[in-house]
């Protein structure tokens, strides 16, 4: 699983495919249901994660 921000959707998106060559899922990451957790970082610039890319 990739977590990755608005910014590095794109990126995430053809790592997911050149590592797993399947379609990968996106998953916007609900940030009001987990307030109280610490936010995950992107993995290409550190920003909080917006989404998770997988499959």
């Amino acid at each position: 699983m990739i977590y990755c921000c608005q910014e590095h959707v794109e990126l995430a998106l053809d790592r997911a495919v050149d590592e797993y060559e399947t379609a990968p899922i996106l998953k916007k990451i609900d940030t009001k249901k987990d307030k109280d957790k610490l936010p995950t970082p992107c993995e290409f610039c550190k920003n909080a994660a917006e989404y998770i890319v997988g499959n």
